[in-house]
């Protein structure tokens, strides 16, 4: 996953990923039948780690801080998961069917796991309008870490820190969770 986290994806070679792992290219192939191959099981393994730090850190009923500390969470998180972090929410965007399938299949997934976050924070609530809420905070949440992977100039003029409180602020007014003051 460094590799194709420090170079474009369709510059990588087998024989580099074959480097990478004292291997040769040929028993790179007895294991995997391609790059996408190789590329597909790491993200898989990155989105089954993203997944459950969501499932784990899910707001208890009646929890307004609940949203905030999830957002916050998982950009802590995909910062000490930089490179995999950087390879799902940046260098493969839009590569290939399989990629995009993968990444269909998780924004689902985080929208099913969203819903019931916002449904603990806030309450009763519609399924429906939960399940907007949720579709926009996973927006959020991917627009967030591409913007903190890349270190654009919205995260550098405001450091990771702020940066953290700024998004964790949108998502409870996404989430439409009231605050004082």
């Amino acid at each position: 996953m460094g590799l194709f986290a420090a170079l474009p994806v369709d510059e990588v070679t087998v024989q580099d990923i074959a480097n990478a792992v004292d291997m040769t290219s040929a028993a790179v192939y007895y294991h995997f039948a391609s790059k996408e191959q190789i590329l597909v099981e790491g993200l898989e393994q990155f989105r089954d780690a993203m997944l459950a730090e969501i499932r784990s850190h899910l707001p208890e009923a009646g929890d307004t801080n609940g949203i905030r500390a999830l957002l916050t969470h998982l950009l802590t998180w995909a910062s000490k998961h930089r490179t995999n972090a950087t390879v799902y929410f940046v260098s493969s965007i839009g590569l290939n069917l399989m990629v995009e399938a993968l990444r269909r299949e998780t924004r689902l997934e985080m929208i099913v796991l969203l819903r019931v976050a916002v449904r603990s924070a806030r309450g009763p609530m519609s399924r429906a309008e939960a399940g907007v809420i949720a579709v926009a905070l996973v927006s959020l949440l991917e627009t967030a870490m591409a913007s903190m992977l890349n270190q654009d100039a919205s995260f550098r003029s405001l450091g990771q820190r702020r940066f953290n409180q700024e998004v964790a602020k949108l998502g409870d007014r996404i989430a439409g969770i009231q605050r004082a003051g």
